[in-house]
């Protein structure tokens, strides 16, 4: 018989992980002996190293090609042919995410992947599948009975879930459009169960759905992962609710992963990152806290997970839902109604669950409290109060430490961090001084640096400094037992080994701490049953900020916080939260005081639009990092007038507006100086067209002889932080 040809050696082009401002940040060639379908993952030679890649496409010149110098192409080391290629969909995801946030398509794609994938052999891989397989078999059997109705769905017979007015209605508006949806109830509403009810739902509907939920931090994942396990575990199976965040080790992650990527896993819980997981099933997306920065990332590709969800949903045919008691500016105007050119429909649940009472505001005025009071002597008392009738309180302040600066009296030196511009925190606990920032951590001088005073004292306050001034204050208060006070600090120090958090908020639930004391970490999303006083001890600092978005983040943040307050129902006594301000009559706490997020989105939207503001007009901002500022500013002065010189961009000039090259907020980290450019324009068709453009100009400009200390430059699409 005569032996069949030998294969064909073919062409493929080929993702690696290569930022934007590098020049290998497009597709690379590389050759195989057996044509891959796009979507494998490849291990190649890059250099010295071999890196995982993403099979993009068959590349459209043949090897013989005389563009192409076949004796320079190297060929694919490995495919990891074991694993279904990467769909079509997901490609496509990562190539909007690339092309939208202005990044390089092999950066955000590996990225996405686990970065234990390039380890394993296609052998390995073959096992892990097989064991995944035994679990799918598991989570794609259809239930042995029909979901029971709504107010049965707890797989706990005992213990049925009965449904509010509101959420039947939620849920039945859900049931009858495709959305996407905007949930804007208040907290304690029960959004969490509609969640779980909606998701029910769909999972029941199709034998191999998947969903993904999606979390902004990594402390939230555990708790709503017990919940959606103690929900669906016993009729999916434990292996169908996985997890998916950078707090995972690598095997974790990859476990993870794989059972997304084979269908497994039937409920994906995650941060940001997910939204990239690969779901070849994915019927529906939820995104609880949408209005949280979390998920934006600060580094590399600079994406919103949740406009990304948007779009997902929106290419998969999948069910997109927000949820949030404060939702983002911009999602509460895309929620506006239909004739009015929204484009997310909002389901209202306003009132909390069964006779719970959101929590009475009230107000202190600092300017009447003695002199350089921390905590009003009205706020002890209150505490104090709560304590004695074995209720908890909650006192937040967004600063760890001890105190934000150690200051000489006699020369005023204070703690500034040598390698950036910004001062070192002082940190009693350890006698420290620590840069957050770059991490620079030494001991406490004991005396001035710089003229050897012994008196050095600390300014301003952190969580620990607080944390000491309430057990002094509060040393004679009593429990109803008759035992001490009890307080507990929860901030990123007290958290930073593995199970801490775990420990602490199980000590919260379970009733052995009187007063939690801590950062934003705990003034959100977490379900405190105990707790009927919340205090804001210090938060008119965001009141006059030029970020134009500090007061959203500042509501959202207190009336996020005023909800850990008053969730037991049980409880007869009205729940409160306290604000100490200089500021008493300022109109966003007058909106507080109401819960009247309505009002002050309202408000805010006005001003935006006023302004030119987002989600009125459409930003981006152009970092550069440098060895001197005046190197980073230069660099982004240079890109913007040649950008004027060039027939492509100088015509998208008139559509948008460049401002001048300025200093970050923080201009030093890490001995690494940084500048930034606005770029603004009312169509987000202009600014995406000018930012394509732009890249070659700024390739360019970057290898002028005067931008030669320019390290890296960034693009920062529609950006939360100026």
């Amino acid at each position: 018989m005569p032996q069949p040809p030998a294969p064909i050696t073919a062409l493929h082009q080929v993702l690696l992980h290569t930022p934007a401002y590098s020049q290998m940040a497009g597709a690379l060639s590389y050759l195989s002996n057996a044509l891959l379908p796009p979507g494998t993952l490849v291990r190649v030679p890059l250099g010295q190293r071999e890196l995982l890649g993403v099979v993009w496409d068959r590349h459209p010149a043949q090897p013989t090609d005389a563009a192409l110098d076949p004796a320079r192409l190297r060929p694919i080391t490995a495919a990891l042919d074991a694993l279904p290629p990467l769909s079509a969909s997901w490609r496509t995801l990562i190539s909007f995410a690339a092309s939208y946030y202005q990044r390089a398509a092999g950066e955000v794609a590996l990225a996405a992947l686990p970065p234990q994938l390039r380890d394993l052999s296609s052998m390995q891989l073959a096992r892990k599948l097989k064991k995944l397989a035994k679990a799918a078999a598991v989570a794609f059997a259809a239930p042995k009975d029909p979901l029971p109705g709504p107010s049965e769905n707890d797989d706990s017979a005992s213990h049925p879930v009965v449904l509010s007015a509101e959420q039947c209605q939620v849920l039945n508006q859900f049931r009858q459009s495709h959305g996407p949806f905007l949930l804007f109830g208040a907290t304690g509403s029960g959004k969490t169960e509609v969640f779980m009810q909606c998701t029910a739902e769909l999972l029941a509907a199709s034998n191999d759905a998947q969903v993904l939920v999606m979390v902004p931090e990594i402390n939230l994942t555990p708790q709503l992962e017990d919940r959606f396990k103690a929900r669906f575990g016993s009729r999916y199976g434990a292996a169908a609710v996985v997890s998916m965040h950078s707090g995972m080790t690598p095997a974790q992650r990859l476990n993870s992963w794989l059972a997304a990527h084979s269908g497994a896993a039937r409920i994906v819980l995650g941060t940001r990152m997910a939204v990239f997981a690969s779901m070849p099933h994915l019927k529906l997306i939820i995104v609880d806290e949408e209005h949280d920065p979390s998920y934006k990332s600060g580094e590399g590709a600079r994406y919103s997970a949740r406009d990304l969800a948007i779009y997902r949903g929106r290419l998969e045919d999948a069910k997109v839902l927000l949820g949030s008691a404060t939702p983002s500016l911009e999602s509460w105007h895309h929620s506006r109604p239909a004739a009015e050119g929204g484009r997310y429909l909002r389901l209202e649940m306003p009132s909390r669950i069964g006779s719970g009472q959101l929590p009475l505001v009230r107000r202190v005025d600092m300017n009447h409290q003695p002199k350089s009071c921390v905590i009003s002597p009205p706020l002890l008392a209150a505490i104090a109060q709560r304590i004695g009738r074995g209720e908890q309180s909650m006192v937040f302040l967004n600063r760890r430490g001890y105190a934000p600066v150690l200051q000489c009296t006699d020369c005023d030196w204070k703690s500034e961090c040598p390698h950036c511009s910004a001062y070192r925190v002082f940190h009693k606990i350890d006698r420290t001084l620590r840069c957050h920032h770059c991490g620079l951590s030494e001991r406490v001088p004991r005396a001035c640096p710089a003229c050897g005073n012994p008196d050095i004292a600390p300014i301003g306050r952190g969580t620990e400094r607080l944390e000491e001034l309430l057990a002094e204050h509060l040393a004679d208060t009593r429990r109803p037992d008759g035992q001490s006070v009890r307080i507990v600090r929860i901030d990123a120090d007290t958290t930073r080994h593995k199970g801490a958090l775990e420990s602490q908020l199980a000590q919260v639930h379970t009733g052995d701490v009187d007063v939690l004391v801590g950062t934003q970490m705990i003034a959100k999303g977490h379900d405190f049953r105990r707790i009927t006083l919340v205090a804001a001890v210090n938060p008119d600092n965001a009141l006059f900020s030029s970020d134009f978005r500090a007061p959203e983040r500042l509501f959202s943040l207190l009336m996020q916080a005023a909800g850990r307050a008053g969730r037991d129902e049980t409880v007869t006594k009205q729940s409160e939260m306290w604000l100490q301000t200089f500021h008493p009559t300022h109109p966003l706490y007058e909106a507080l005081k109401q819960h009247d997020y309505p009002a002050f989105a309202t408000s805010q939207l006005k001003e935006r639009q006023q302004a030119a503001m987002p989600p009125f007009s459409f930003q981006a901002l152009v970092r550069a990092d440098a060895r001197s500022q005046e190197a980073a500013q230069g660099f982004l002065n240079l890109a913007s007038q040649a950008a004027a010189g060039r027939a492509d961009t100088a015509e998208l000039l008139t559509q948008l507006t460049l401002y001048p090259a300025v200093p970050m907020s923080i201009a030093r980290i890490a001995d690494v100086e940084r500048a930034q450019m606005l770029v603004e324009s009312p169509s987000r068709v202009a600014l995406q067209r000018f930012l394509t453009a732009w890249q070659d100009v700024l390739h360019i400009t970057r290898h002028l002889p005067e931008c030669k200390s320019v390290t890296r430059w960034a693009i920062d699409v529609d950006p939360l932080n100026i």
